[in-house]
């Protein structure tokens, strides 16, 4: 398991880039607008850890990163505490990973159903994004058709 990153909404981007960049003196390492779903995430990270972002990304994914996830429509008020997102972490089998959660007793919110993603949440309802590291892997059973579970 490799630690990718903490995602924090935010309602105004230019108040949030100016905090963590301008003040906090975190960098800007990429940025993805979709113009479909309405939301921009920008990813951060410390400048210490830049070198280690950018070398990461040869092992998948690049880490370990903030990403400010910005609703263009801002009108879900997520309370206080939501505004913090989930923490994501890469698993070498999504499949296998959720399986041994699920035998721990651990309720399977978003299960794996295209082989790539799937969220758990903690005893303290934060979320846990898991992806699979590479690619997805092939569709299978008993996850590409369970339903979601509750919030995540």
């Amino acid at each position: 398991m490799r630690y990718l990153h903490t995602m924090l909404r935010v309602r105004n981007l230019d108040a949030a880039l100016d905090f963590y960049c301008g003040k906090l003196g975190l960098v800007e390492t990429s940025r993805r607008v979709d113009d479909k779903g309405r939301f921009t995430l920008i990813f951060l990270a410390a400048p210490d850890d830049r070198d280690g972002v950018a070398a990461s990304r040869t092992q998948g994914r690049p880490a370990p990163l903030v990403e400010l996830t910005y609703n263009w429509d801002g009108d879900e008020d997520y309370g206080e505490a939501r505004y913090f997102g989930h923490l994501a972490f890469e698993v070498d089998d999504i499949y296998a990973t959720c399986a041994r959660l699920q035998a721990a007793g651990v309720t399977i919110n978003r299960p794996p159903r295209d082989g790539q993603m799937a969220f758990v949440r903690s005893p303290d309802l934060h979320s846990i994004e898991l992806l699979q590291k590479g690619e997805a892997l092939p569709r299978q059973e008993p996850w590409a058709s369970m339903p979601n579970t509750g919030h995540w």
